[in-house]
């Protein structure tokens, strides 16, 4: 027998007519309907336009300047900072960078990182995580601990050497604030000095600032984080706004940062500015020792003086003086009179 073809019976394109037919009926009828709605009183500068649909919402193409604009609740400053450390930091810092996460609710943590020098190796990380910023400590020889603040991935990068470090549970203070409330932040007046200080300032701003409308932020504003410039040195503090006439109760965590130099990329790039004022940890340990050891050798050559000075006889001496002297005569002694009494009695007692 032969085989038959068992086709399936696809539409016709005359089928399909009639529904777009109807589609296109319905589309007009809408947009008829919204031109001679009165209620949308629209000045439009150009021709109407040929579809519409009642979902979108239509705005003006010309708005008065004194028109009051509502406040946008919606969540657009999208800053989002990666806040971790190289392995082999001390307890310190670990709790202090503890603090600042929660203090900073638009920060994401990281397990550390194990690097030496390639840091490079922190932009991809960044971005893996989905972050713009970065805190990143690092400690080198368990005494000296660097904080490293970058924007991802344009930069720029700042050095500084972390000094005078105190944690929020080691100082033990009265202030206290809720846990991702949103900080007012204070700069020193110094700020606006000089073009370094200016950028260090927008960078701070930057990552210490929560975003408005962040989902884990507080719609309160009950600390100032307060950055004072001292000895060419940022001191940064922690202040807690007990009440309305500005009264202040320090919270922790508290630190002081020593500025080494500015890199123009994010952990590459040429040095833009490099402190004249810095000095190296191991310079001051070495300046520290060389003093202590001065002392030590400043003794022994006051010893060498004194012995060099020393004379060999204390005063002159002449042997010829000791002729014309005559010797004392000497006491008397009663020892000899009883001496003599027991003799004569020895001689009475032979006799």
């Amino acid at each position: 027998m032969p085989k038959t073809n068992k086709r399936k019976s696809a539409p016709t394109v005359a089928q399909n007519r009639p529904e777009k037919r109807s589609r296109k009926f319905r589309r007009q009828e809408q947009l008829d309907k919204d031109n001679n709605d009165e209620s949308l009183n629209i000045r439009r500068l150009g021709p109407a336009p040929t579809s519409t649909s009642s979902i979108v919402q239509r705005l003006p193409s010309t708005r008065s300047s004194d028109t009051v604009q509502s406040m946008k609740s919606t969540w657009i400053n999208k800053q989002r900072v990666l806040i971790f450390s190289s392995r082999g930091i001390s307890y310190l810092a670990r709790h202090v960078m503890k603090n600042l996460r929660g203090l900073m609710a638009h920060s994401k943590s990281e397990p550390k990182a194990e690097l030496r020098k390639n840091f490079s190796v922190l932009n991809e990380i960044a971005e893996l995580r989905n972050c713009n910023k970065i805190l990143f400590f690092d400690m080198k020889k368990k005494r000296d601990l660097y904080l490293w603040m970058a924007s991802v991935p344009d930069g720029p990068t700042v050095k500084f050497l972390v000094e005078n470090l105190h944690t929020m549970e080691g100082l033990k203070l009265t202030g206290n604030c809720l846990r991702g409330s949103r900080p007012l932040l204070s700069f020193d007046k110094k700020f606006d000095d000089e073009p370094h200080w200016k950028l260090i300032k927008e960078l701070f701003t930057q990552i210490f600032g929560t975003p408005k409308s962040h989902p884990k932020s507080q719609p309160f504003i009950d600390h100032v984080l307060t950055f004072s410039i001292i000895d060419n040195k940022v001191w940064l503090r922690n202040y807690q706004i007990v009440e309305e006439n500005g009264s202040l109760a320090e919270i922790g965590p508290r630190f002081v940062l020593n500025l080494h130099c500015i890199f123009e990329k994010s952990f590459s790039g040429m040095l833009i500015y490099e402190n004249p004022l810095y000095v190296a940890p191991n310079l001051k340990r070495h300046l520290a020792k060389a003093e202590a050891s001065s002392k030590y050798q400043q003794r022994i050559h006051q010893k060498l003086a004194y012995e060099q000075k020393k004379p060999e006889e204390s005063f002159p001496y002449d042997k010829t003086d000791e002729i014309f002297q005559t010797p004392a005569p000497p006491p008397p002694n009663h020892d000899d009179d009883d001496d003599d009494d027991d003799d004569d009695d020895d001689d009475d007692d032979s006799e």
